[in-house]
């Protein structure tokens, strides 16, 4: 089945490690280009530069992978695919704001078994491999992740970046109905669910590299993420942009109920 391994592990953190030396120097920078995408999204120098570094990497170590990446075309299409979003926050990255990083995924015949996320502007690493459990590392220390154990709406802790592309009357509904709310935004929402220091993130849509590297970070912390529906994820069709929801488990339903009414 060629499924995720300790080795394909020690891979993808390597790649972050490649990643980190790449986007940190340009974090910053004065001479940091900036362009709009057509979509009108922004790409850096840093966006393209870290892409193309982990792509060539992986050519050199997995040739026969394919990969999916933010900025340029997919190549090959081998059942184990990596996915790539080199800086996921660009907008933080352009403003100066710390709150970016590296996703890299490998998907397999048994969906996505590895994730890493890697922000080194706030020196912290998250990474999950399937049956081995999920970690954070900040500097030399690592910790095991766990999902927290709050069960009520009422005093549950909910994360999203803004509230556009949201129904509005959802979106009120699950403010009004939740004990905190904070816009800590893009991987750092879905991190911070794993960790269990938030207790629901949500984004009403996202890409296939969004997201890829969060599964199995908040699974294997024993969270739940799916679709606003409850569905699973789509992990083979990146041309999708499904709305996506972790949470500790325990509040799923309640939280899918809120966005559905």
């Amino acid at each position: 089945m060629n499924l995720a391994n300790d080795s394909d592990l020690g891979h993808a953190i390597a790649m972050a490690d490649l990643a980190d030396s790449l986007s940190m120097p340009r974090f910053r920078a004065r001479d940091l280009l900036v362009e709009n995408k057509p979509d009108f999204t922004p790409v850096t120098d840093a966006d393209r530069n870290v892409e193309l570094a982990l792509r060539d990497f992986l050519t050199r170590e997995y040739p026969s992978d394919s990969v999916i990446g933010e900025e340029f075309e997919q190549s090959g299409n081998a059942d184990r695919t990596w996915i790539i979003d080199p800086i996921d926050g660009t907008k933080n990255f352009v403003r100066g704001v710390p709150v970016w990083a590296t996703l890299i995924a490998l998907r397999d015949s048994a969906g996505i078994g590895l994730g890493v996320v890697s922000c080194p502007a706030l020196g912290r690493r998250w990474w999950a491999l399937r049956g081995h459990g999920a970690w954070v590392s900040e500097g030399d220390q690592a910790r095991a992740l766990s999902v927290s154990n709050v069960s009520e709406l009422d005093s549950a802790s909910l994360s999203f970046s803004d509230s556009i592309g949201w129904d509005e009357p959802s979106l009120s509904r699950l403010i009004a109905a939740t004990s905190r709310q904070r816009a800590y935004g893009d991987f750092w929402s879905h991190c911070l669910v794993a960790e269990g220091a938030v207790d629901i993130a949500s984004e009403p849509t996202l890409e296939l590299y969004d997201y890829a590297a969060l599964v199995p970070i908040v699974l294997e912390s024993g969270g739940k993420i799916t679709d606003f529906s409850g569905r699973d994820l789509p992990i083979r069709d990146s041309n999708t942009q499904p709305s996506v929801l972790s949470t500790n488990g325990h509040l799923h339903q309640s939280v899918i109920k809120f966005l559905n009414n």
